[in-house]
């Protein structure tokens, strides 16, 4: 049952993945030709320019067979409606087509032949059209097409018109993202959540014991193009600069006789957006009032390094497992704070807890790279020897520093893996590690600094001097060129009990999942203000403030799906995770779904939080 249960999730995460990849590329195409995915397309011409911006070269008879003579307006529903039905052509069914013209199997068809057929069948081309197409150097020679070459270059560019305009999608987003919190852009664009999606050298493990549910906050944001709100609700929140950076958290110097564990991690953000983190399990032999905190592991500065991720926000969700992983019940989660530290303190009962780090992403997101050059990693001594440069020496330092999960000074295989899986998706099993224990510096089976250093040296004089694969470990692990950790935020967890001694350890390192997800919905309903949507009582908006951030959650009690319009606009000196003043969210029947998390832009000065949720 647990194999089935286990399957029958993996096909759950796969289908989503593709849905969300699907609607993103939808997006992209429509926003290629259309301002807004809230816009219609309003002429045959426009359907077809974007079915064609989408990978698709529909025939007249297509278009026509889904712009009737009654048609008006297609939306964005009905475009991705459209797409499901119509297919991209595939380099197997376009040869097909050419074999039967070539009956010989030469792999060419004469000029004249293709001028016949092309002028004379199906939908006529011009003389001028075929022309174009023979006078192509790359697939003709001796008044012969090459239909293999052909079909490539079709192919290529049906992709390259997919990929052009998730490109311009994604600088788009870049561009809101900056202008958000000047309230200089007003667009009412939908924004698509991050999919799992692997780093460049990572084959990261999937999420093998939660699956995404129905209202999951992960799922595609896709925004209706219905043209007018039947209800909507107004929040607004006003905070002071600085607001609540120091509540009730006990300092740790007040329990110097409890015991305490400690872990390191760190949330790493992928290329698509996505944030993905370490998640621990927590044992408690018994009962005892409990202390848990979390912060941005400050990890040794270089003068005139900027500290990116000290800024980034930080929380653990705290969950009981009860008989499986499967199913956990939140307990609570750390909403006390003093200036970077989160942190809860109550009673926990003896059992096995999950320890599920989170951070909103308003602080920890992908920026636009200002920065000419690259620092040099390596070079050849006097001697002609390899050498690490000092730079890239102290970023080592830093990153054994972050991967030195239980921080005594050494790297366990268990340890080692994290690392590897992050940077190059593989694991080192028991031989390869005892490989490694005779070629690099080693206590009590554990890796040492030093040994960690020559490592990567052995990495560069394999590739001759050549950095690539060292620069692959560095991008994966948060850095950019100028070996400033950006897209990564290290932390540490310490963990007080005061009548026994408490047991963590880092288990995966993966994307958030359903379960965290649900703890987010479950703790704004709990302890945030719900207001019922005027003129319809099955959509409720809970707002939730903790210190420095603000959260929305959409329920949705109705036996139907519902698109909420949401709208910032009116906010000042706000950050969302979604980056985007305006954006539609979808959330199933009878679910829970996070609508976003806001934060200050700059917080020494007052921000305001001023929202509309709208029902399509």
């Amino acid at each position: 049952q647990k194999v089935t249960c286990s399957e029958s999730s993996q096909a759950k995460k796969s289908q989503h993945a593709e849905e969300a990849i699907f609607y993103m590329n939808c997006r992209a195409a429509y926003l290629t030709v259309l301002k807004s995915s809230l816009e219609n397309i309003k002429s045959k011409e426009q359907l077809s320019l974007v079915l064609q911006q989408a990978g698709r070269n529909p025939s007249q008879k297509t278009v026509n067979k889904y712009w009737t003579s009654q048609t008006t307006t297609l939306n964005f529903d009905d475009f991705c409606a459209i797409l499901k039905k119509e297919k991209p052509a595939t380099k197997t069914e376009l040869l097909k087509a050419f074999g039967k013209i070539d009956p010989d199997n030469t792999g060419y068809v004469l000029h004249d032949e293709l001028y016949k057929i092309l002028t004379t069948r199906g939908e006529k081309m011009t003389q001028d059209e075929v022309s174009a197409i023979v006078k192509q150097a790359d697939f003709n020679c001796s008044g012969k097409l090459d239909y293999n070459k052909f079909c490539d270059l079709y192919m290529t560019t049906s992709e390259q018109c997919c990929k052009t305009a998730r490109e311009k999608l994604e600088v788009d987003g870049r561009l809101r993202q900056q202008q958000f919190g000047s309230q200089t852009e007003t667009s009412c664009e939908g924004i698509t959540l991050p999919v799992s999606k692997p780093s460049p050298r990572i084959s990261r493990k999937t999420d093998h014991k939660l699956a995404p549910t129905k209202g999951d906050s992960r799922t595609p944001s896709r925004p209706s193009s219905a043209q007018s709100c039947k209800a909507s609700i107004s929040t607004t929140v006003s905070m002071g600069a600085g607001s609540n950076r120091n509540t009730k958290l006990i300092e740790p110097d007040t329990m110097k006789e409890w015991q305490c564990a400690q872990s390191k991690g760190c949330f790493y953000l992928e290329e698509d957006g996505e944030i993905i983190s370490h998640k621990y399990r927590l044992h408690l032999p018994q009962r005892s009032t409990v202390c848990i905190n979390i912060k941005p592991l400050n990890v040794r500065q270089v003068e005139g390094k900027p500290c990116h991720w000290l800024s980034v926000d930080t929380a653990l969700y705290i969950l009981k497992e009860n008989e499986t992983q499967e199913n956990l019940q939140l307990v609570s989660f750390t909403e006390q704070q003093n200036k970077e530290m989160f942190g809860w303190k109550g009673e926990l009962g003896s059992g096995v807890y999950w320890l599920l780090p989170f951070t909103t992403g308003c602080r920890l997101k992908k920026v636009k790279p200002q920065i000419s050059g690259e620092a040099k990693l390596v070079y050849r001594g006097e001697d002609g020897e390899l050498v690490l440069t000092k730079e890239f020496r102290a970023a080592l330092l830093d990153i054994f520093e972050t991967i030195d999960l239980d921080g005594n000074g050494l790297l366990s295989l268990e340890e080692y893996n994290f690392f590897e899986l992050r940077t190059s998706g593989e694991k080192c099993d028991e031989e390869a590690w005892a490989v490694c224990k005779e070629n690099f510096d080693m206590k009590k089976n554990e890796l040492t600094r030093q040994g960690f250093m020559d490592l990567n040296l052995m990495e560069a004089n394999d590739r001759g001097g050549d950095p690539s694969d060292l620069w692959v470990t560095l991008l994966s692990l948060g850095y950019n060129k100028a070996l400033e950790m950006t897209e990564a935020c290290p932390f540490v967890i310490d963990i007080y009990a005061e009548k026994c001694k408490p047991r963590i350890k880092a288990i995966y390192l993966e994307a958030g999942s359903w379960q965290l997800n649900r703890a987010i919905c479950k703790s704004v309903v709990n302890k945030g203000e719900a207001k019922v949507m005027d003129g319809c009582e099955n959509i409720i908006i809970y707002t939730y403030k903790a210190g420095r951030r603000i959260t929305s959650v959409i329920e949705n009690k109705s036996d139907n799906k519902v698109i909420i319009h949401v709208n910032n606009e009116q906010s000042k000196n706000c950050l969302s995770n979604r980056g985007l003043t305006a954006f539609a969210v979808e959330v199933a029947p009878k679910s829970m779904t996070v609508s976003q998390h806001v934060m200050p832009l700059n917080e020494q000065e007052e921000w305001l939080y001023n929202c509309v949720h709208s029902l399509l």
